[in-house]
């Protein structure tokens, strides 16, 4: 048989079979006198098995070991893995068909496609508007970057915080307050008076678990990303309503060291107290 004679009774392409010789699965056959290759049967029988093997999922490397006659590997125990492997491809793809139907069934925001939390918040009462307001669509567009950016655990701290502190009506209310505010600041320069009352009712809606354990970097790549897309005005109360922040995290921890530094001592001075009693620890 010639090469296309050989494809043809096989169902492969020629250049399939030029391939299968150069990666060495296929031996080459013995050569007429004008040069032209001559397959017989034994080609024709391996080559098939070739196609058996590749349609069932195998990488060539794989088949290689299989047809190899002395160091390869047994056959049912490629296929074996193969097996394994095609489950690990199942359950992965039923994961990803069921995230896509809690997308389609939550509908899918303007911001495209996001984790179902991220979802359910932009349907929810806690969401920021889709329209009408443009630092709304902005604060839209942070958090699904941060919903594809954050770490799983990082993500589901963001979700619950949002919820918890954003999911009743008056703080919706505060979050439409807090959005106008920061619209009316689009033109305004960045000393604007305006600005401390945006910063005060933005504070008041950032929940503490979005804080940062340590403090603020103004100077980080995605601050100094979140400011450049800003107005002068806006990034100014967004400065401001961080600092906020900041100094209440300062007074808070602050008054935790008194709490304890107090425990401490009344702890101290009750270990004295029954230490000069008669018959205390001290006798």
């Amino acid at each position: 048989m010639r090469i296309g004679e050989l494809a043809a009774a096989v169902g492969v392409t020629t250049r399939t079979v030029r391939h299968y010789h150069h990666r060495g699965l296929l031996p080459e056959p013995g050569r007429d006198t004008n040069g032209y290759r001559r397959y017989t049967l034994r080609h024709a029988v391996a080559l098939a098995r070739i196609r058996r093997l590749t349609e069932l999922g195998l990488a060539l490397s794989e088949v290689r070991d299989v047809l190899a006659e002395d160091a390869g590997r047994d056959l049912a125990d490629v296929l074996e893995e193969l097996d394994a492997d095609l489950a690990r491809q199942e359950a992965a793809v039923r994961e990803r068909r069921a995230r896509l139907r809690a997308l389609l069934d939550a509908g899918l925001p303007d911001e495209g496609p996001v984790s179902p939390g991220l979802a359910a918040l932009f349907a929810g009462p806690a969401a920021p508007p889709s329209g009408g307001s443009p630092m709304a669509a902005k604060d839209r567009e942070v958090l699904a970057l941060l919903d594809t950016a954050a770490a799983p655990a990082d993500r589901d701290r963001l979700l619950a915080g949002l919820h918890e502190t954003l999911g009743t009506p008056r703080a919706a209310a505060g979050a439409r307050e807090a959005y106008a505010l920061l619209d009316d600041l689009a033109d305004a320069e960045p000393d604007d008076p305006r600005t401390g009352r945006a910063a005060r009712v933005l504070a008041g809606l950032i929940p503490a678990a979005l804080l940062p354990e340590t403090e603020f970097d103004h100077d980080g790549a995605f601050l100094r990303a979140v400011y450049a897309d800003l107005a002068p005005a806006q990034a100014a109360a967004v400065r401001g309503a961080l600092g906020i922040l900041a100094e209440e995290r300062l007074r808070r921890q602050e008054r935790q060291e008194r709490q304890e530094q107090e425990q401490r001592e009344r702890y101290g001075n009750s270990k004295q107290l029954r230490s000069d009693r008669p018959g205390g620890e001290g006798t």
